[in-house]
């Protein structure tokens, strides 16, 4: 798939050029909320509708056990998860993979406020979730004997 072709393309280009901007700005060291809400104005200076700490609640065999809270949630499409560590790792793109999960949101972005600007992309189709969730609910063949 080419880069233009990648869903919500020209929104998450706006939203790294709002992450470059306020990296520029501030440079590294600041706590990840200053981030937040500097990346908040930012994002409102372009127009965009951005909400901060939504509530993304976890389901378990049908039952609510917990919340998740994303950082933000730009124009109802692109999950933000925010740090400001050294670098990305790997325990940061779980992070957004699961919120990407719990959602309807296909598209999320980490952003890394490090001594370096740097950010990673993911994506998560709905149709592979529902199958990933359809998979995961079909009896195995010793639940569907025992019946």
């Amino acid at each position: 798939m080419e880069t233009n072709e990648l869903k919500h393309h020209e929104l998450t280009q706006k939203i790294i050029r709002a992450f470059y901007n306020v990296h520029n700005v501030l440079g590294y060291g600041f706590l990840e909320k200053c981030y937040e809400r500097a990346l908040l104005l930012e994002l409102k200076k372009m127009g965009l509708h951005a909400e901060s700490q939504c509530a993304i609640k976890v389901f378990y065999d049908g039952h609510e056990i917990g919340d998740y809270w994303a950082d933000i949630l730009v124009e109802q499409k692109v999950l933000l998860e925010l740090k400001a560590s050294a670098q990305i790792v790997e325990a940061h793109m779980a992070q957004l993979l699961n919120y990407l999960r719990a959602t309807d949101i296909e598209v999320g972005l980490v952003l890394n406020f490090g001594i370096e600007a740097k950010f990673a992309r993911r994506s998560f189709e709905n149709d592979r979730k529902k199958r990933t969730i359809q998979m995961l609910t079909k009896p195995t063949p010793l639940e569907s004997s025992s019946s």
